[in-house]
This record gives structure tokens, sequence and C-alpha cells, in this order.
């Protein structure tokens, strides 16, 4: 086990559980976004808060995806079409149903956490697949989809102008897996978002490129 970024203690391992915690969470705070704040722009990005939330949808399927076949490709990854709406949109290939309205992309959102969550609960610890911040295991996509989540949420209510703060110990257990190098004693949630480029923390200014490393650590 490696060392938490918060106390210096040894940290576990994240886990399926914390990745159906964090949707259920950010799925319980989004029901409560105001209908017609789906088109505002998400927080600093360039997307819209319907195509971050549709995007962050397309995260969790994309790393259940990754894990699925017999023999994953390490060299690249599984190859899904992605498409765009619109030429500054995020790329994706899999669309709610405008239809259905925001609780229609909620339910896309909840059944996409649950397939990445049945795919880490299931798939071997040995097995490795690819991704762009590094060859990983079912604990590093796990930690990358709590990445995912916890930041696009910060995302989002910004654009809806929501409350937001998740569990320090979701926030503890990505940093520790993905940004191993993130300065210590500082509050995890704040730490998360400075690493992720949303936020500065004190001594440390506000990064303009950043990445993650989701390689096994043992």
């Amino acid at each position: 086990m490696s060392r938490s970024v918060e106390t210096g203690s040894v940290s576990s391992p994240v886990t399926a559980e914390d990745v159906d915690l964090a949707v259920r969470l950010a799925v319980g705070v989004l029901r409560d976004a105001p209908p017609e704040g789906w088109g505002a722009k998400a927080g600093s990005l360039e997307w819209d808060c319907w195509e971050t939330a549709e995007h962050l949808a397309n995260d969790l399927f994309y790393y259940a995806a990754q894990l699925g076949p017999q023999s994953p490709p390490l060299d690249t990854h599984v190859p899904f079409a992605l498409s765009q709406k619109r030429p500054e949109g995020p790329k994706v290939f899999v669309y709610a149903e405008r239809a259905a309205g925001p609780a229609g992309l909620l339910q896309v959102l909840e059944a996409c956490g649950a397939l990445l969550v049945a795919m880490v609960r299931t798939t071997p610890p040995r097995v490795r697949a690819h991704h762009a911040a590094g060859v990983s295991d079912p604990e590093g996509f796990a930690a990358l989809a709590l990445q995912e989540t916890l930041v696009h949420m910060h995302d989002l209510a910004e654009g809806f102008g929501l409350a937001w703060t998740p569990p320090s110990a979701l926030c503890s257990r990505v940093l520790t897996r993905l940004f191993p190098g993130a300065p210590a004693g500082e509050d995890p949630w704040l730490t998360l978002l400075w690493a992720t480029g949303r936020a500065e923390l004190p001594g440390h200014p506000r990064l303009t490129r950043w990445r993650s490393d989701s390689t096994p650590r043992s």
C-alpha cells in the first residue's frame, strides 16, 4: 500500500464501493439542479452542463469497457467510434436521449457507473488494460473514475451554483493513486482541485497543464 497525502498514514486502495459512493453522491446533487441550467457553461470548461454530465457517463462506460475483453489491448483503447455534436463539445460514444430530459441523463450516468462498479468488483487484480495515463489495473480505473466524477462534479456545481464537497477520504485515495507527487499537508479536496488545474494551493500556483498516472503502484 502507498502513503496517504493527507496524513502520512498507510492509505487503503480505491475500491468499487468508492466509485459507487461518488456516483450516488453526484447524482443526488444533480437531481437538485435547476432544469433551465443544463445549457449553462460548466465551470471553467467549454462544455455546457449537459455535455459535461454526458462526458462523465462516457468516462465511466469507457473504463468499464477497457476491462471487458478477454485479452484487453495494452497499446490502444477498445475501438468504440467517437463523435461530436458540435466542434467545441466532448467526443463521446454514448448519448442520452434529450427527450428524456435531465432525469434520463442521470439514469444514463447511474447506469454507466454501475457497469464500472461491476467490472471493478469482478475483474482480477492482475488484469491490465490501456489508458492514456498509463496501462492500468482495475483499481487504477476505479481511481480514474473517482477523479473524473469528483472533479467534473466541481465543474457542474459551479455551472449550476450548487454546493459540492466530496468526502476527504475519497480525495485522499485518488491523490495517492493518481497524483503521488502532489503536495502533502493540505486539504485533500483542494489539493485534488489543484492537481487537476482548477485551484491554487498556498505556495503552489494554479496548474495550466496536468496529468494523472494510472499505472499500478506494485
